[in-house]
């Protein structure tokens, strides 16, 4: 059977891409700070264990009837009084809501509209003036305009990174 057809062999529903769709994921590959490549030279970071709301709760055998045994130590869950059953632990997935997720676009969105702004002012100095220190400063507004935009987008992939991942860290501002 020739590899270049578009055969399926038992279980194996893979069909050859297309020299287009290999090219475009080559130039990707190259292009893109976020590839295999890239991501792989990253350092190792250990991060902390997803929080879960069952953290709390010591384990503890049922009994012969299948209940939970009572607490014996007060101290065990945060000062129970006595004969109070231990929890069964359900840990469940904590929910990222969507406001969070608009927080971060809304955000994202107000530094590129910054970027944006300086960007035009620096168009402006530039086309307005024939002067070699407006010229200047047209680059330097247009250099500054330039590090928003990047700073605005590593801010904007770095929190998403860490809603995806349920991280409980920091999230505000790292430079200003």
């Amino acid at each position: 059977m020739d590899s270049s057809t578009s055969a399926l062999t038992d279980g194996d529903h893979h069909q050859p891409d297309s020299l287009l769709r290999r090219s475009l994921h080559a130039v990707g590959d190259i292009l893109s700070p976020f590839s295999a490549a890239a991501v792989a030279t990253l350092p190792k970071i250990a991060r902390p264990t997803r929080y879960t709301r069952a953290d709390a709760i010591p384990d503890a055998p049922s009994d012969a009837d299948g209940q939970m045994p009572t607490v014996r130590d007060y101290h065990a869950i945060n000062s129970l009084p006595p004969r109070v059953r231990i929890p069964k632990k359900i840990p469940t997935p904590i929910k990222v809501e969507a406001k969070v997720w608009f927080a971060n676009e809304r955000t994202w969105v107000s530094w590129l509209n910054i970027s944006v702004l300086l960007g035009t002012l620096a168009l402006a100095l530039f086309n307005a003036s024939k002067d070699e220190i407006a010229t200047r400063f047209a680059y330097g507004y247009a250099f500054i305009s330039i590090c928003v935009l990047i700073y605005a987008f590593a801010i904007y992939q770095y929190r998403i990174t860490m809603i995806r991942r349920r991280d409980p860290g920091h999230f505000g501002p790292f430079l200003f």
